[in-house]
């Protein structure tokens, strides 16, 4: 059956439609008319117009293209919407807002006084893994995806989280580096193994473990979050079945995997961005860190 029987609305979100592009018009307003307003700024870079432009384009089609709506149909989608919102479209926002904006919002009293500590590595880590494992409860998840102020606040916060975890690993402001060189690589192994457990849970699980996929007048209930009541009143469903051949223990193990492989290839890019940016540094400074090296060694020898 097709997906077009859901509707426009449902299809292509244009509210999602208007707030991206009223956030991209702000955007340029801000980093490029606005721009003598600042007290310290620079010309907006094409790359960061990209990154961030990219972030955007990533956020509609994930929560406002069918894709969104084919996520309340398949967990395979879902999974892959997850992967995208949460480990690839934060670092590109977060490249894509130029150091001078970040600057200043850092420096706004209340976000001095949280964001030092909500982005310590060790706790954004924590914290994050932990809430989207805790999501994939599917006792939780289905409970989660029955109450759309619920679904909508969950996913706000796993998505800060997300932002809190990058933190550590985009530099917004070079001269605040959180963490340097091999750290940083370290850090994303971390993640990485951090979140195998869910993905593995998910993964090797022997039958479907959530209601929203294969109870169907629960998934009715869920697919209200991206349809109207009244759309959905109006037609005839049993479930999502209707929707794929797949059956629904096969279409959740998918999910784990794709899951998993789209988090190895963004974490791999950039591990090799951060390897060929310390072994570069390392290559320019190697007179200066031998000598810093020696000095610290004649310092421990005279104590």
């Amino acid at each position: 059956m097709p997906i077009s029987i859901f509707g426009f609305q449902a299809l292509w979100s244009p509210v999602m439609i208007g707030l991206v592009v009223c956030i991209a018009i702000l955007y340029f307003l801000i980093t490029v008319k606005w721009r003598s307003d600042f007290k310290v700024s620079e010309p907006l870079k094409r790359k960061e117009a990209v990154y961030f432009l990219t972030s955007l384009v990533l956020l509609y089609i994930v929560k406002g293209s069918p894709i969104d709506l084919m996520a309340h149909i398949m967990f395979s989608v879902h999974m892959t919407q997850m992967a995208l919102l949460l480990l690839l479209v934060p670092p590109l926002l977060m490249k894509g807002i130029p150091w001078w904006v970040w600057k200043v919002v850092l420096e706004l009293p209340v976000i001095r006084k949280v964001l030092p500590f909500v982005t310590k590595p060790l706790l954004a880590l924590i914290v994050f893994t932990g809430l989207f494992s805790f999501y994939h409860i599917p006792l939780i998840f289905d409970y989660i995806k029955m109450n759309e102020v619920l679904h909508g606040t969950y996913t706000f916060l796993l998505f800060l989280s997300a932002i809190f975890m990058w933190w550590s690993i985009v530099d917004v402001v070079e001269s605040e580096k959180k963490l340097h060189g091999l750290k940083k690589i370290g850090y994303i192994i971390a993640s990485a193994v951090l979140i195998t457990p869910a993905c593995a849970l998910i993964i090797f699980s022997g039958h479907a473990m959530y209601e929203t996929y294969t109870n169907g007048d629960v998934w009715l209930k869920a697919m209200e979050l991206c349809v109207p009541a009244s759309t959905l009143a109006g037609l005839s469903l049993s479930g999502p079945e209707l929707f794929s051949n797949m059956a629904p223990v096969e279409d959740q193990q998918l999910g784990g995997i794709i899951m998993k492989v789209i988090q190895e290839i963004i974490y791999a890019a950039f591990l090799f961005s951060i390897f060929f940016k310390w072994f570069k540094n390392e290559q320019d400074n190697a007179d200066e860190i031998t000598q810093k090296a020696l000095d610290d060694l004649k310092l421990q020898a005279k104590l």
